[in-house]
C-alpha cells in the first residue's frame, strides 16, 4: 500500500513538474468538442470512434463499458433511447503532458425520450484521460456521474 502511494505521489509530482501544454489545437479538448457534436447528431459511431480500442467508459446509471464493442453498444443504446438536443461543458479543467491529457468539469444535456415524453435535463460531472497514439487523441478513461442532490437543510432544534 505504501509503495503504491509513494508511486502515485512520484507520478503526480512528475506531472506537476513538467510544463503542461494547453489542450486544444488537435488535442484532447477537441475530443470533447467532437463528442458534443456527435451526441447532438445522434451519431453513436462518431462518438464511439473517439475512444481507444481498450478504453473504459462509465456513463451515469449504467454498467462499465470496457473495449470498443462495449463502448459502441453503450452509445448506440443511449442514442437509440434519447435525442440529445443540447449538451454543454462548464468548469472544465484541461492539462496535457506529452501524449497524456486529463480533463474534468461539469456537463449538462437536454434529453428527449425517443419513445415520447417531455425533455429532461441531465447534469453531472466528468473526468477523463486521453492519450495520443499514432498521431490521434483518443479517450482511454471516461467517467461521468449525475450530480447528487444538495444536502437536506439541517434540522432546527
Amino acid at each position: 500500500m505504501k509503495a503504491r502511494l509513494l508511486a502515485g505521489i512520484l507520478v503526480f509530482g512528475t506531472v506537476v513538474a513538467l510544463a503542461p501544454v494547453a489542450f486544444g489545437q488537435g488535442g484532447p479538448q477537441d475530443l470533447d468538442t467532437s463528442w458534443m457534436k456527435g451526441m447532438q447528431a445522434g451519431d453513436a459511431n462518431a462518438v464511439a470512434g473517439l475512444y481507444a480500442s481498450d478504453a473504459v467508459l462509465w456513463l451515469p446509471g449504467t454498467p462499465e463499458a470496457r473495449g470498443a464493442k462495449a463502448i459502441q453498444d453503450a452509445y448506440t443504446g443511449f442514442l437509440n433511447t434519447y435525442k440529445v438536443s443540447d449538451v454543454s461543458f462548464t468548469d472544465t479543467h484541461y492539462e496535457t503532458v506529452q501524449n497524456i491529457g486529463v480533463a474534468s468539469g461539469h456537463f449538462m444535456m437536454t434529453l428527449t425520450p425517443k419513445a415520447g415524453g417531455a425533455p429532461t435535463i441531465m447534469g453531472g460531472r466528468f473526468s477523463c484521460v486521453a492519450k495520443k497514439a499514432d498521431g490521434k487523441w483518443r479517450y482511454v478513461v471516461d467517467h461521468a456521474s449525475v450530480e447528487p442532490p444538495p444536502p437536506a437543510p439541517a434540522s432546527k432544534k
